[in-house]
């Protein structure tokens, strides 16, 4: 893996590295070079399935972080290519060209974090919030609790039992009667 990251560091600008163990490692680069370090890791260094991007939201410091996370099936080892963008400017290059299957992970993180994908096939159509008008829910200004009250129909609130009372009534009916008598006796005798 360290040859893999010194042909990295050779042809490309890499920002960050983290190896996690012998078999995954994370780089970060920039946001312009993020295309052509996949298509080299891709063809030069047979990293050729993308197992997944994901997303995590660093609103304290104003940007996202992508990690497109792809795989060398024939070595099982795994690189986390991660890129930051700004939260202002969300938007993204599409990388379906180099994996089809990119394009599901680009609609999702569309929807779900209103990062954009230009050119990504069927991006703007809805993947699972049908109809979603408000901000994005995985980002972290979103408040779950005030759209759930705004959203949702006022029910009465649920109540809870203590498990053990219930098992105990429901087990020794009768013996829960007789508890209840000692005890309200007992306090008799403490007065």
């Amino acid at each position: 893996m360290q040859n893999i990251i010194d042909n990295l560091k050779s042809k490309f600008d890499v920002q960050k590295q983290d190896i996690q163990k012998d078999t995954l490692f994370f780089v970060t680069v920039s946001k312009e070079q993020l295309e052509s370090v996949l298509m080299y890791l891709k063809e030069y260094e047979h990293f050729n399935y993308l197992t997944m991007i994901s997303v995590v939201d660093y609103i304290e410091q104003d940007k996202f972080q992508l990690t497109y996370l792809i795989q060398n099936i024939r070595t099982h080892c795994d690189i986390g290519v991660r890129v930051e963008i700004s939260r202002e400017q969300a938007e993204m290059t599409s990388i379906h060209t180099l994996w089809a299957t990119a394009s599901v992970y680009e609609r999702e993180i569309r929807e779900l974090y209103g990062i954009q994908f230009p050119g990504s096939p069927r991006v703007e159509e809805s993947f699972v919030l049908e109809g979603w008008e408000t901000i994005p829910p995985m980002r972290k200004e979103f408040d779950t609790k005030k759209y759930s009250e705004e959203t949702f129909f006022p029910r009465e609130g649920r109540y809870t039992r203590d498990p053990a009372k219930t098992m105990e009534k429901k087990m020794y009916p009768e013996e829960s009667e007789f508890k209840k008598e000692i005890k309200k006796q007992f306090r008799k005798g403490q007065n």
